[in-house]
């Protein structure tokens, strides 16, 4: 059974491969589509069998993830994707010395993930949910140093976020 952990670390998979190979925002649920057919065939090879066309007909989503957890990790991609200035700006201001596009790309993308969350639905997880998730998924794709880095920086970004009643259109990370 997946979890939201499996859920975060899939988006940040699916953000890695828009952040090299863009699409078109109506391409996405091929995006979406592609990648969770190879996770099927990935989970189908691991038991040792062999995917043929029945495998793919009906609900086969549904044996890689309950909808849920799939719609969990779709919508902070699509989340990171519609807000990426508003999510890139406090990335740039407090990682200091640090071009966002000379950050390794697994490091980035969980940052984005990460500052999508505390920006963007502080209501549903709380910052030390988002920032230890965070950190926990970076040392599984990348590593310690990696993973001190991103709590670093989620951790000041959660310091100085907006109120719960602000929303984060209103929240200039240059004051």
């Amino acid at each position: 059974m997946a979890t939201r952990r499996q859920a975060r670390e899939w988006a940040v998979q699916i953000l890695f491969q828009l952040d090299l190979n863009p699409v078109a925002p109506d391409k996405l649920q091929s995006v979406f589509d592609e990648f969770w057919a190879n996770q099927l065939r990935l989970q189908l090879e691991t038991a040792d069998e062999t995917p043929d066309a029945e495998t793919f007909s009906g609900t086969w989503r549904d044996r890689v993830a309950s909808p849920k957890i799939r719609q969990f990790a779709e919508r902070i991609v699509e989340g990171v994707r519609e807000h990426l200035e508003q999510i890139d700006a406090p990335l740039v201001k407090y990682a200091t010395n640090w071009d966002l596009h000379r950050m390794g790309g697994i490091e980035r993308n969980v940052l984005r993930m990460g500052v999508y969350e505390l920006l963007f639905r502080a209501r549903d997880v709380p910052v030390a949910v988002v920032i230890n998730e965070a950190v926990d998924v970076c040392k599984f794709f990348g590593t310690r140093e990696s993973a001190r880095f991103v709590n670093g920086i989620l951790d000041r970004i959660a310091r100085e976020r907006p109120a719960e009643g602000l929303q984060p259109e209103s929240w200039s990370p240059e004051r």
